[in-house]
This record gives structure tokens, C-alpha cells and sequence, in this order.
């Protein structure tokens, strides 16, 4: 089925697949149209605030609670879910994830670092996944947190209960905590990319301030899926997250047997070119916080749980100043991928399409020499950075780093050589 999008982010929305499924006036009434049942996913608390009060009334073919016992699965947990325990000071870079080949989603997921979890209902655990394979008769569903989908090579396309999404590398996916999907390839290839698990208040739109009204992303510029629905009985497997460990459960048809839906507790995508970018047209920096994309707010006002932020195409136009990212040590812990391109502040090399780097709280980084040396002598004309896509997992919590990302397939031992070559210039 093609995928047509519902615009908006933050409102209420309905979609049917069959004239007739959504019911008009009652969500539950005593015989749901088409044979269908009713039910309500919600995620927020029944009593949360109007404004913060998430949920769906979806309406399927079949109830949800149809299906065996789950098992747990230790194995798999152990390999993909790795919980992050190793606290590290330095500076760590990685390289892109080499594996994936005949592996679908849930097997080639790889935990890198993280903080918090679902007991506290805090912090982001951050993954890379590399699969060309779909994931055919299995499904999954995280208990714990939402899932941020960050493509980096190859389309995805993610099928949920409420519709179907596609999405390219520049483009962002999220599912909401506890609803099921399955991640699958669209065409041929590898898939790879980045995935944040959010554990905190879901992401929303930041606020804009002294902005106004336009800026940064765009609520409109949000989309939500068309209900799609499986009609399939057979074997199926439903892999379900609960609690950092992975379960199994068997199932005689497919999940995603949702036929109808409305409600504000959705799965969405945003296209990242779209992103407004705000930055000085004198001199000086702005405060990188103008990058952000969305946020999942804490209980203290105005420090995220987590901040996802770009660093897409832009016009760099200051005067008198050095326009690199400049050299930083922050309260907040750093997690950086890149999409595509090149990142101005690491031009030497290093940090490629892929990879990753981490600057925890207060540890210091900034540009390396080579983009030192060339943005201090550089002809202070506005220039156009084109072709590149950084992003960021900005967390006020510091994250661990799991037993794969200490190891040697992706780590890179040499990253603060990047910086032992500046010179000193003082009289």
C-alpha cells in the first residue's frame, strides 16, 4: 500500500482503512462496527493532564491480548541489548557498526552507551543497527521507552499498528513506547543507522521563546501514518522489551491488525532538511541549543532528558569570529552521529558517516587542529555548508558505554590525538 501522510504533530488524529471502521460518537460501544473490538493504548498516566495526556483508541481485528506466554530470551538480549555499565571520562569516537549481513532489525541492533531506564523513567540508551533483512513474521514491542529511528544508510520502512511509514537517511521515525511494529528494508541493501531509546517524557516540540512563532522544525511538517492493517494467520513471533530484558511470545496472526484508529499517541516521521535554521547574521555563537529538533523535557525547567539535535545545511555569515564549534565543556553529556557529509569541527578525518563520538559531562572537546588552523586563517566570507547531517543525543544524565562499544571492532583507541598537536601561541 502507498503511504499517505496525516500532517500535524502534537493534536488529535483519526484514520480508517475501511469506510465505516472509526466509530463517530462513542469510542467503545457495545458492537464496534465491521466486527472490529476496541481498544485504548495510552501513554501517559489516565489522570495526566489534558495537555499531556496521550492515547489511541484503536480498533482491530483482533484483541491484543491474544497470544502465548512470552519466554525470556537472555541470549538475544545479551548480544543486541547490552545493558551500558562502563563510566569513561575521555573522549571515545567509534566507527560505523560492520555487521549486519543476513540479520534483520532485532539481531542487528547494537547498544553503544546510555543512562537511565524505565524504573526511573529517565535518560536515553543509544544503539546502532545494521540488517538487510526483514523481519518477516516477527514484530516487536518496547515496554520501556519510545524508539527514535535516525536512518543513515539504506530506507527503512516501519509498519505499526496505527499505518505504515517510510523513511530515507535525512528523515526521522518515532514509535511510541508499547507499540508494536516491525522494521523492515525498503528495496535492496544494507540498512544501517542510529536509534535513540527514550526512556523520559516523550519528545515534543522545544518551546521557541523570543523566536516567535516560525523556526526550528515546524509542527505541520510532522507526519502520521494512514491506518494500514495485516489481515494474516499463521505462526508470528512477538518479541517484547520489558524492563532492559527481551521476551517471546507466540502468536496465530499478525499484530498489526489494527483497522482504524484516533487519538494523539502516535507513530510519526520528520524530515530533517525541512528543519528552519536559526543562526547570527553578525557575530559570536548563538548557543547551539537554536539546533534543537525536539526534546524530552525533565522536572526541572529549561535541562532536557534528552535533546535531539541537527547540524544540517547552513549559511555561516559571522563576522570577527571563529565559526567552527568552539572548544566546550558542558553540564550536559554528548552523543554525536553523523548522516552524511562532513562535521566543520572534525575535518582532519575520523568522525565518517556511521560512527559516533562521545564527549560525557564536562569533558572537554571541541574543533581538532586541522579545523582549527583552517577556520582561524580562513577569508571571513559567507560561506554555505551544503551536504552534511551531524546530529545529536544531548542528555543531562552521563551515559555508560556497553562491553561492544569498549571493544575493537568499532572503537577508535587514537581519538584525542585529534588534539595533542595544537600549538602554543601566547607572548
Amino acid at each position: 500500500m502507498e503511504n499517505q501522510y496525516l500532517s500535524g504533530f502534537g493534536n488529535h488524529f483519526s484514520s480508517e482503512a475501511r469506510p465505516g471502521a472509526l466509530p463517530v460518537d462513542q469510542n467503545s460501544p457495545q458492537k464496534v462496527s465491521l466486527g472490529l473490538y476496541a481498544e485504548q493504548l495510552s501513554g501517559s498516566a489516565f489522570t495526566a493532564p489534558r495537555h499531556s495526556n496521550l492515547y489511541s483508541w484503536l480498533y482491530r481485528i483482533r484483541p491484543s491480548v491474544m497470544h502465548k506466554a512470552f519466554k525470556p530470551m537472555k541470549d538475544l538480549t545479551a548480544k543486541t541489548f547490552s545493558k551500558p555499565q562502563h563510566m569513561n571520562p575521555n573522549q571515545m569516537r567509534w566507527n560505523p557498526i560492520t555487521s549486519g549481513s543476513g540479520q534483520d532489525f532485532v539481531d542487528g541492533l547494537r547498544t553503544v552507551c546510555g543512562a537511565g531506564g524505565v524504573e526511573h523513567h529517565n535518560g536515553i540508551h543509544v544503539h546502532l543497527y545494521a540488517f538487510d533483512k526483514g523481519m518477516e513474521k516477527r514484530y516487536f514491542m518496547n515496554a520501556d521507552a519510545e524508539f527514535m529511528f535516525v536512518p543513515q544508510a539504506g530506507a527503512i520502512q516501519l509498519k505499526t499498528e496505527v499505518g505504515v511509514i517510510e523513511a530515507e537517511p535525512g528523515e526521522i521515525a518515532v514509535v511510541p513506547r508499547g507499540m508494536k511494529f516491525q522494521l523492515n528494508p525498503l528495496g535492496s541493501g544494507k540498512c544501517m543507522g542510529y536509534v535513540g531509546e527514550n526512556f523520559g517524557h516523550p519528545f515534543v516540540l522545544p518551546e521557541l521563546g523570543p523566536i516567535g512563532a516560525n523556526g526550528l522544525a515546524h509542527r505541520r511538517h510532522f507526519l502520521t501514518p494512514k491506518a494500514a492493517f495485516e489481515d494474516l494467520e499463521g505462526q508470528f513471533e512477538l518479541i517484547g522489551k520489558f524492563a532492559g530484558e527481551l521476551w517471546s511470545a507466540e502468536m496465530t496472526h499478525s499484530p498489526l491488525d489494527v483497522v482504524a484508529w484516533h487519538g494523539n499517541y502516535v507513530s510519526y516521521k520528520y524530515d530533517l532538511r525541512k528543519f528552519n535554521v536559526i543562526n547570527t547574521v553578525s557575530f559570536d555563537h548563538p548557543d547551539p541549543s537554536i539546533f534543537t529538533v525536539l526534546t524530552s523535557p525533565s522536572e526541572i525547567p529549561g535541562t532536557a532528558n534528552v535533546d535531539f539535535a541537527i547540524f544540517p545545511p547552513r549559511w555561516m555569515v559571522a563576522e570577527h569570529t571563529f565559526r567552527p564549534p568552539y572548544f566546550h565543556r558542558n553540564c550536559m553529556s554528548e552523543y554525536m552521529g553523523l548522516i552524511y557529509g562532513e562535521y566543520d569541527a572534525k575535518t582532519a578525518g575520523g568522525f565518517v558517516p556511521g560512527g559516533g563520538s562521545l564527549h560525557n559531562f564536562y569533558s572537554a572537546h571541541g574543533p581538532d587542529v586541522d579545523a582549527f588552523e583552517k577556520a582561524s586563517n580562513a577569508e571571513l566570507k559567507p560561506i554555505k555548508l551544503s551536504q552534511t547531517m551531524a546530529f545529536m543525543f544531548e542528555s543531562r544524565s552521563p551515559y555508560r558505554v556497553s562491553d561492544f562499544a569498549m571493544g575493537k571492532e568499532i572503537m577508535q583507541a587514537d581519538y584525542q590525538d585529534c588534539w595533542q598537536a595544537f600549538k602554543k601561541h601566547f607572548k
